[in-house]
């Protein structure tokens, strides 16, 4: 396929309810999408990246340096054969993979054209809906936090997910299980502890968790390894997860038992797939992760996670809604009435068209190469 053109929009997409993490409160969404043109057919993608580095090294100021200087100046006018043959091109560059994957994902919507075939069927993708779960915020005292929780439970979300960090952590779990007994919960620390807090960490066990997500630091694997032999609560890496290579180096060393996968943050769905592959090769449960998307991108989650090693564990892909009033696909991506989305396919007539019209309204900046 040629590459004729390429346009990145920046937008701004207010949240309905503001997100709080251990590292930051976010009040909207601080998005970059890329509008690839190719012999007269079109493929979005969209950044994954915030506004700062505060989950990632890369944020919306390097992706559009990166992609603005140094890739799209390299890929115009050029010939490239797919997702595979673009990152092979582009291995030159050291990490910036949520840049690398704005392009990738993009690719992939012009495979999809070119061949007819849906995102779930060049992948290999084996389900035809997938389970949801909810991520939850930091919020201001548990009585909110628990009203949160029944919103959900009622909704019928398959897992419950709350963030957590230093000194509001074992108690908040705690009051959870008294108050809503054996639901599937699951906590996430974005790397806010160290081994200083084992004993943190063992208290947990009692409580039944279906794991504990990214407890140390965002890069370590070695730590997380003398973690998990700690503890019976199975530890899932997320950040430290960034390529083919670190998903191996973990399973080797047993520095957790499952694992999230966020294709973005491996440069795109073709290294989350290997991976993907690697996981289920290793009985290794593996879920999708997600970073509070627009439509683009939550749709190409859906698709991504119908491969087949996605099956047992809810994935962090929910309802646009959960998020947004307003969103950037048509229809905007939502649930059934059984907690799942179903992922489209040449079979089911599902398709989430982009809504340029809501892009430009959200738009705050527009460029274009050429």
């Amino acid at each position: 396929m040629r590459i004729d053109r390429i346009d990145i929009y920046n937008v701004h997409n207010p949240f309905n309810h503001p997100f709080e993490t251990s590292f930051t409160k976010f009040v909207n969404r601080d998005a970059l999408l890329v509008k690839v043109y190719s012999e007269g057919l079109v493929g979005w993608g969209e950044c994954k990246a915030f506004y700062g580095p505060f989950y990632n090294p890369e944020d919306n100021g390097t992706v559009q340096h990166v992609l603005g200087n140094i890739i799209i100046p390299r890929l115009l006018h050029t010939e490239v054969g797919g997702p595979e043959d673009f990152m092979g091109k582009f291995k030159f560059i050291v990490g910036n993979r949520l840049a690398k994957a704005a392009i990738e994902n993009a690719l992939w919507e012009i495979l999809s054209q070119r061949t007819g075939k849906s995102i779930k069927t060049l992948l290999g993708g084996t389900q035809n809906e997938i389970k949801v779960g909810v991520s939850l915020g930091i919020e201001k005292d548990i009585s909110t936090l628990f009203k949160m929780i029944e919103k959900y439970l009622a909704l019928g979300y398959h897992r419950t997910k709350i963030k957590i960090h230093p000194g509001q952590d074992v108690e908040v779990i705690r009051a959870i299980r008294k108050e809503f007994g054996d639901i599937t919960l699951t906590v996430d620390a974005n790397s806010a502890y160290t081994l200083k807090d084992i004993d943190v960490f063992k208290a947990m066990d009692e409580f039944g968790l279906q794991y504990i997500e990214q407890p140390l630091g965002e890069d370590d694997i070695v730590d997380h390894s003398i973690l998990q032999k700690q503890i019976e609560t199975p530890i899932c890496l997320d950040e430290s997860i960034v390529s083919y290579e670190s998903a191996a180096a973990a399973i080797r060393l047993g520095s957790c038992k499952v694992i999230n996968i966020k294709s973005s943050r491996c440069g795109g769905m073709w290294e989350g797939k290997r991976i993907h592959d690697l996981c289920l090769e290793h009985h290794i449960p593996v879920w999708c992760g997600g970073m509070t998307e627009l439509g683009i991108g939550r749709a190409q989650n859906v698709s991504f996670a119908s491969l087949p090693g996605f099956s047992e564990l809810a994935h962090d892909v929910a309802a646009a809604s959960r998020y947004f009033e307003k969103d950037i696909t048509r229809p905007m991506v939502d649930i059934t009435d059984r907690c799942t989305i179903i992922v489209p396919d040449e079979t089911n007539g599902i398709k989430y068209e982009v809504d340029e019209e809501a892009i430009d309204a959200m738009a705050v900046a527009h460029r274009i190469y050429k």
